[in-house]
Formats: C-alpha cells, structure tokens, sequence
C-alpha cells in the first residue's frame, strides 16, 4: 500500500529530527520537539487507521482535531466527530493525542518548561509504542 509507505518514510524523517533534538539537548529544541512529535503524531495515526482499512487512501487527519475536551462537553470532541471510526486502543491513542497537542503551540512559538518538553517526548513514545506492535500484529513494521 502506497499511502502507508509514504508515512513510514514521513515517521522515519520525524523520529531522526526529534532524536537530533534530544541529543543536542531538549531544552535547547522545544519547538523542533513540539513540531515533529506532533506532525509524527499524526503520520503515525494515518499510518494506523491505513493499515487497519478504517480511513481510505489520502484521507487526512488534521493535528487541530486534538484539542482536549472539555470536562461535561455536550458534542462528541472534534477528533471523534473527524475520524468517526473506532479502532484498537482508540482511547488510550486519542488521550495521548490530546496530550501532544495541548503542548504543541507552546512549544513551537512560546516558552515551555523542561517538564513540558519531557510529558510530550514521553506521550509520543507511548503513543509510537502502541501504534508500532498494533501494526506489527498485523504484518506491518514501522519505524
């Protein structure tokens, strides 16, 4: 499948910028963290959703979707009303999502803290995780 080549290449590009990062110092690389945690974020999920057959090829998913809701929310939250497919791990994904991107512009065009940059780094490599052995089960290796 062409689309999930693609995103392992995207993954491949995003994890050695992030790894680059950490090695020249976390602190020093927020905004490079902030940016390609969240844009692997989303080429992962892609990738996921692809493999799975819940999302055809060059359907996109949008890192804005990923706003955290908001405690008694009425509607559904935008990522559930976007993607409107269920799929292994959904909630678990989704909360890690929200995590990401809740840090993300912070990151990228403001201060954060080393705890913040630290959270992020640590959601996305859960969320990597999850997402690598799902897609290992199913004959798919990625980065």
């Amino acid at each position: 499948m062409a689309s999930i080549e693609l995103h392992k290449e995207q993954i491949r590009e995003h994890i050695q910028e992030i790894n680059d990062a950490i090695a020249i110092g976390i602190e020093k690389r927020p905004a490079t963290i902030g940016l390609h945690t969240s844009a692997c974020a989303i080429s992962l999920l892609e990738a996921y959703l692809h493999g799975l057959g819940k999302i055809s090829t060059g359907t996109m998913v949008k890192h804005e979707w990923f706003k955290q809701p908001k405690i008694n929310q009425k509607i559904a939250p935008l990522a559930e009303r976007k993607i409107g497919v269920d799929f292994p791990h959904k909630e678990e994904i989704l909360l890690l999502m929200y995590a990401i991107e809740d840090n993300r512009n912070k990151m990228i065009y403001g201060k954060s803290t080393k705890a913040v940059i630290v959270d992020v780094l640590e959601s996305f490599q859960k969320l990597h995780q999850i997402i690598k052995e799902s897609m290992k089960e199913r004959g798919i290796e990625i980065e």
